[in-house]
């Protein structure tokens, strides 16, 4: 055994160990694991290329979790896999002018290595990849299966269109309104694409969130259901007599709006449309001004999040509607914050009671009625007040016949008088909307449909699944390069046999996500999209382990998936996922340099010196290259656009990958947020290398009581270490459980402590319980820190006698030794804490005022005889004087 911890040594010996016996590779119904199976899984990965400090995080997380449970004696699977599709490859395969393929199976080798360095128990034989034609083609396949069932359809769809690039961009790439790559004026365009129905689904998927989620965090299953965003309200239309140039009246005379205030109808006193809206269009044919503005709206976002910050603008259409209760003529108006795609595309202003109606009226100097009345409150024009939208405490006012009535008495009277009209009723809408999957974009899953000018769209026989994606094609920034392949594009159609086309769209990379975790559990399965009895075996998922800002849509799409493959009979639950961890993001410390034109440098933390006060807080900081003064910026999240992330790969080769794991483990709970600290993982370090050490000296001592039969008799030092020992394991096995790793590592450390400070005399009883207190040790640290705890299991012996440490039955705790023959209780005088006193733990009431009247603290602090002692047994002595 060596007498220095040299982490490169044991983790290479851990490594090559694990590698040679497949130690980690997973099999149904193992007969090993008798607890049955657990299914752990981290989100899988975009191979950008490298690691970085989220991912130790998560897959730590994952891995300790891991190594618990088998020891535990369960069958537990981890597998891994790579998000392999979307638009990063795109960019980077422009940048270096090579095919997104090349880059990203050269960026998933190299972080498949990085994963293997970190030791993480990964079972390799299920690895999927998204842009592998064995794994797309059952996207295709499904896709075939929802449209031939009707939960495919295909539409005309807003998209971002770059005119310069002649692309469409996704939301994030369009900056300022501008086109991220082009800088080109960004516009609204309606093409084709196929939605999915979600929303069939809608109810189910929210229903589920609030009865099939137990174990997910609350603020997730709260960002599910508000997204979803289930509304009961009226849906009714406005009348009008506008014809267009046919004499046909537009949208057959009525113009519809759906809300949750139908109590504030009468305080109506304008209408806004989205720019796509057919009134807005027959308005602004005779009128240049309003077709400008149209033209501008339909430059802006189509994110709804945008909508809400961005500045209200609007244009009226000279066009009237009549309110369908007082027969008052309602102007309307174009507004660019309303979605041709959300509802009917237009709204009704009710200013007095809407916060953004109210900001749009008095910008346009538009009338505002009050018509909603709240007990104590007295409403104003001049700003908008909070109680204005409150539909918990008021009353109609100024509204006629529904004057006095609360919310839910004036929305059913309004919806009723609608429906007798005909104009309306009562409808529950959800804020979710379908879900349009295609992407006029070339690295992502083809879609299965042939273009044929004698028989339209016609899918791609399933016989002929995978339509395989090329691999040579490097985009150059002028559109999708597959409108360009010839060899892709040209087949001949399936129902006539007429030369035709195939469809160049490609699928959102959120399918790939959408089931991945299902192929995991088949692999190798090619004429089936899951092996039904294996994926029964595994599935549902018992842990899925992912960031926060997964919470909203991959989470809903996995989920909405699942119920589809259910009702197409591939699965037999509802729900993929039973319980959920969002860990927290890792932060670091920013510094930069801002010139002249307010642009801003970042720089590395660990190109930067920095000076503290006396209190350890950072006062200032310079660049260590040239000693000049660097700004402090705060402590962020890591990221490439700060250039504040920490190279994970430099860190195991620096300090280990058990450093690393444990530094990520102890610093934070999982699910908070985690501030990085050079000194911390130096700390962790230091604490690794007086295991090794401790471990080392004695050697001798668990080598002798292994190889002895003798038990020997335990006196009080020998009682007091396994009482510690085990307390420390009881705390730390219920630490495990609900996963807080942070108090793992804290009990392993007090541990070390305990056993370091313990000084036992040489002997049979000494070496077994230092023998004892070590191998708990060892398994209790094994699953934070895996390499240096094998090495040293095996080193020690253990390994001879008890086998491999990852098989090793987790320590029980011992009731005996928790055991005291001496308790310790608390003395209060007249009520104040003084001192303690210990006790024998079966003395009687009157030993035990005996002993606390004779000890110091009674000596210092009770003069004579005191006037009562009360006696709380096993807690605490109360003299009163």
């Amino acid at each position: 055994m060596q007498d220095k911890y040299s982490p490169a040594d044991v983790e290479q010996a851990a490594q090559g160990h694990w590698k040679s016996i497949d130690a980690y590779k997973a099999v149904e119904h193992d007969p090993r694991f008798p607890k049955g199976k657990y299914y752990a899984c981290s989100m899988l990965p975009y191979p950008s290329g490298k690691l970085h400090m989220g991912h130790v995080r998560n897959y730590t997380i994952n891995d300790v979790m891991y190594r618990y449970l088998r020891m535990n004696g369960y069958n537990v699977l981890m597998p891994m896999g790579w998000d392999a599709f979307g638009m990063p490859a795109e960019n980077a395969a422009m940048a270096n002018k090579v095919p997104p393929a090349e880059w990203t199976y050269s960026n998933i080798a190299h972080m498949k290595k990085q994963m293997e360095s970190m030791g993480l128990a990964i079972d390799w034989s299920r690895e999927m990849t998204a842009c592998k034609p064995e794994y797309y083609k059952w996207n295709q396949w499904m896709f075939l299966k929802m449209l031939e069932k009707g939960l495919i359809y295909l539409k005309t769809g807003t998209v971002n269109w770059d005119p310069v690039d002649q692309t469409v961009l996704a939301n994030e790439q369009v900056i300022d309104g501008r086109g991220w790559r082009s800088g080109a004026l960004i516009e609204k365009r309606e093409i084709p694409m196929y939605y999915v129905r979600i929303t069939d689904y809608a109810e189910e998927l929210l229903d589920h969130v609030e009865h099939k989620l137990p174990g997910w965090p609350e603020r997730v299953r709260v960002m599910q259901a508000n997204w979803i965003g289930k509304s009961t309200g009226v849906r009714f239309a406005f009348p009008h007599q506008i014809r267009d140039d046919n004499g046909d009246l537009v949208g057959d005379g009525k113009m519809y709006v759906f809300t949750t205030r139908a109590d504030t109808i009468m305080g109506v006193t304008f209408c806004a449309v989205a720019a796509e809206h057919a009134l807005a269009q027959h308005a602004a044919r005779n009128n240049p001004a309003l077709a400008e503005f149209i033209a501008e709206c339909k430059k802006g976002s189509v994110i709804e999040a945008d909508m809400a910050t961005m500045e209200k603008k609007g244009m009226p259409t000279g066009l009237t509607v009549t309110h369908p209760l007082t027969g008052e003529q309602v102007p309307v108006w174009v507004g660019n914050y309303v979605l041709i795609t959300y509802g009917d595309g237009a709204v009704m202003g009710v200013p007095g009671h809407d916060e953004r109606d109210f900001a749009f009226a008095k910008k346009y100097d538009l009338p505002i009625k009050q018509v909603v009345a709240v007990q104590g409150q007295t409403f104003s024009l001049d700003g908008w007040q909070e109680w204005y939208g409150d539909k918990e405490h008021g009353i109609t006012v100024n509204s006629g016949k529904y004057d006095g009535l609360d919310y839910p008495a004036a929305v059913n009277a309004v919806a009723g008088d609608l429906a007798n009209l005909g104009l309306g009723d009562k409808k529950v809408t959800f804020r979710l909307r379908d879900w349009g999957i295609s992407r006029q974009r070339y690295w992502g899953t083809p879609i299965p449909i042939i273009h044929c000018d004698t028989c339209g769209p016609v899918p791609v026989p399933e016989q002929d699944l995978p339509v395989v994606l090329p691999e040579d094609c490097v985009p150059d920034g002028s559109g999708n390069p597959l409108t360009k392949h010839e060899a892709f594009l040209k087949c001949d159609c399936p129902k006539c046999g007429k030369p035709a086309r195939r469809e160049t769209d490609t699928m959102d990379t959120f399918i790939d996500s959408s089931w991945y975790y299902m192929r995991y559990t088949s692999p190798g399965s090619n004429d089936k999209m899951v092996d039904p009895a294996r994926n029964d075996y595994w599935m549902p998922m018992d842990q899925y382990i992912g960031g926060i800002e997964h919470a909203v849509l991959h989470l809903l799409y996995a989920r909405f998936w699942t119920k589809v493959m259910r009702d197409f009979g591939l699965v037999n639950f509802d729900e993929p996922f039973v319980n959920l961890l969002t860990q927290g993001m890792v932060l670091n410390e920013t510094y930069y340099r801002e010139d002249a034109s307010g642009k801003k440098t970042w720089f590395n933390p660990e190109d930067v010196h920095v000076s503290f006060d006396d209190k350890g807080r950072p006062v200032s900081a310079t660049l260590a290259s040239d000693g000049q003064p660097v700004a402090l910026g705060g402590t962020e999240k890591m990221s490439k656009s700060k250039n504040n992330g920490i190279d994970p790969q430099a860190q195991i080769e620096q300090y280990g990958a058990d450093t690393a794991r444990l530094f990520t483990m102890f610093a934070a709970p999982p699910e908070q947020t985690l501030e990085w600290s050079s000194s911390g993982v130096e700390g962790a370090s230091r604490f690794l290398r007086r295991v090794w050490a401790y471990a080392y000296s004695q050697r001798e001592r668990v080598a002798a009581a292994l190889a002895g039969q003798q038990e020997g008799t335990l006196d009080e030092a020998h009682k007091t270490l396994r009482r510690e020992v085990h307390k420390l394991l009881q705390q730390a096995d219920y630490d495990l459980k609900r996963i807080q790793y942070n108090t793992v590592v804290s009990a392993c450390m007090k541990m070390l402590n305990t056993l370091e400070s313990t000084k036992l005399e040489a002997g049979v009883a000494g070496d077994a319980v230092i023998a004892e207190g070590l191998s708990i040790f060892l398994r209790l640290l094994n699953p934070v820190a895996p390499h240096i705890t094998h090495v040293l299991w095996q080193e020690l012996g253990y390994g001879a006698r008890y086998g491999d440490i990852l098989d090793a039955s987790w320590p029980e705790v011992d009731p005996a030794a928790l055991e005291q023959a001496e308790i310790e209780m608390m003395i209060q005088v007249n009520g104040k804490l003084r001192g303690s006193v210990k006790v024998a733990k079966d003395a009687d009431k009157a030993a035990i005022e005996q002993a606390a009247l004779a000890s110091e603290a009674a000596h210092k602090f009770v003069e004579g005889t005191p006037k009562k002692v009360i006696v709380v047994p096993g807690k605490l002595v109360n003299i009163v004087v």
